[in-house]
């Protein structure tokens, strides 16, 4: 019976002592797998300052963080949960969820590109609809917007999250994904919550009673903000097609290959190599949002008719 009991308490102990050798590597998961994402995250932290455009000041903090709370909740409880599931029962399914979430970020990005070019027709309709809704009704509908397309952005996350661990033990996949989903929720609406402020923090120090170098970095702030967020919003519409268009090419076997030709030919000068790259995946990321936007009108065409 003693010898039994010891026996149960060593194999106890083997499985404690390899559970924790495996945790061991989590951080370099964990890491290895947020560089992975990093360009939705991009995209994600620059689509975002967008939905507290026009909004009470006062309130812009409270509707990031609005976003955010949702945003964590989905990823933790609903998207990380979904993923194990189906890499667990159904793994094939993963890679056409991806390129599916691929096209609707290629979508996305063409739809802004195409917006730049009718931009005074898209600020009168918004006007418009500003005209006819209260603040409040405003707030929620921008809200209700951004978790939309947070979701989309996190499943893919969790998704390339999920692609990166599927091989480690359970244990590994879990607390990796979570982790994954709490560092990136907070980095980025984190980082959004800086940006949305920032032209705040700036007027706040161009009072008189600040030193002439902190009013000058002020007034600095203050100005340079504008610019910025036009660049965030640019570096993001590029980012998402750039991601899609990836995500896209690495599930289909040719493409994948050609992109991986592609970067071992300019390999001797990586900056190089993930600038053609990037490049690369950004055009086709705009031939594929504008095949799926004709699309999407046809079916709209047909769905009026009916």
């Amino acid at each position: 019976m003693a010898s039994g009991l010891f026996a149960l308490l060593d194999d106890v102990s083997a499985l404690v002592k390899a559970s924790a050798a495996s945790l061991d590597d989590v951080p370099a998961q964990v890491a290895k797998t947020t560089s992975k994402v990093s360009g939705i995250v991009i995209d994600d932290t620059a689509v975002t300052p967008k939905y507290v455009v026009g909004l009470d000041p006062s309130r812009e903090l409270a509707i990031i963080y609005q976003i955010a709370k949702k945003s964590l909740i989905n990823k933790v409880f609903i998207l990380s949960p979904a993923a194990l599931l189906l890499g667990y029962f159904a793994p094939w399914v993963i890679t056409p969820i991806l390129m599916l979430g691929g096209a609707y970020l290629c979508f996305e990005g063409y739809e802004k590109v195409h917006a730049l070019f009718s931009k005074s027709h898209a600020v009168d309709v918004e006007s418009e609809q500003l005209q006819v809704m209260t603040p409040e009704e405003l707030e929620k509908e921008r809200v209700a917007g951004a978790v939309r397309t947070d979701v989309i952005l996190s499943a893919e996350i969790m998704a390339i999250a999920y692609s990166q661990v599927s091989a480690q033990p359970i244990v590994n996949q879990i607390v990796v994904m979570l982790a994954v989903a709490v560092f990136i929720t907070v980095a980025v609406y984190g980082f959004v919550g800086l940006i949305v402020k920032a032209d705040d923090i700036g007027m706040h120090l161009t009072q008189d009673k600040y030193h002439p170098a902190a009013q000058k970095l002020g007034r600095g702030i203050v100005k340079f903000m504008p610019r910025f967020l036009s660049i965030l919003s640019y570096v993001g519409t590029a980012a998402m097609l750039w991601v899609g268009a990836e995500i896209i090419a690495h599930g289909i076997p040719f493409t994948a290959h050609l992109l991986h030709d592609l970067e071992q030919a300019l390999a001797h000068i990586p900056a190089v190599a993930w600038l053609a790259k990037a490049l690369v995946c950004a055009v086709g990321g705009l031939l594929i949002g504008f095949v799926v936007e004709k699309i999407v009108g046809l079916f709209k065409k047909i769905s009026r008719k009916q």
